[in-house]
């Protein structure tokens, strides 16, 4: 199982308040490809996101991996890992944000797919399911890592997807 701090959880230490998001992220692997979600801006993330109040991770997960990508009939397998990020709060300099994000090796039961049921901010991204190889979407993710305007999940996403080639997960 992996672990990885992304900022500086001394952070918390030093500040009055701290915004708390935890959030879970699905690993589905099928034919050496990855199930990963593709953006207008061309970088590629896990399907997964915040966990709402009086729900399971496991429930997030299955909600969330259907609002992304579709598929309605997975299951939702051993957790392989986490991420903390700990930065100033992009919405309030005032507090800290620190978000931990859940792995979980997941997996498509029937390739029954519905329409995606996207927040506004995923529609304006055009959030995209893709089958793609671990290579393709670290090397897509790397070149976008030096642009100005990437999308602050990027690193994150980086980091897992470098973890599981390294670990031979895929």
């Amino acid at each position: 199982m992996f672990h990885k701090v992304i900022g500086n959880e001394y952070y918390i230490q030093t500040q009055k308040k701290v915004n708390y998001r935890e959030a879970v992220r699905a690993v589905i692997i099928s034919q050496d490809k990855i199930l990963l979600i593709q953006n207008s801006k061309g970088d590629y993330k896990f399907p997964g996101g915040g966990v709402e109040k009086n729900e399971s991770q496991i429930d997030a997960l299955v909600r969330e991996i259907a609002e992304e990508t579709g598929y309605v009939d997975c299951e939702v397998g051993e957790k392989i890992g986490m991420v903390v990020e700990c930065h100033v709060d992009e919405f309030d300099s005032n507090a800290i944000f620190h978000m931990t994000s859940h792995y979980f090796e997941c997996s498509i039961r029937t390739p029954k797919m519905v329409d995606q049921v996207l927040d506004d901010y995923e529609l304006d991204l055009e959030f995209n399911p893709v089958w793609i190889t671990l290579d393709a979407a670290i090397e897509e993710n790397d070149k976008l890592i030096a642009e100005l305007q990437q999308n602050g999940w990027i690193r994150r996403e980086n980091h897992v997807l470098k973890t599981l080639k390294k670990n031979a997960i895929l």
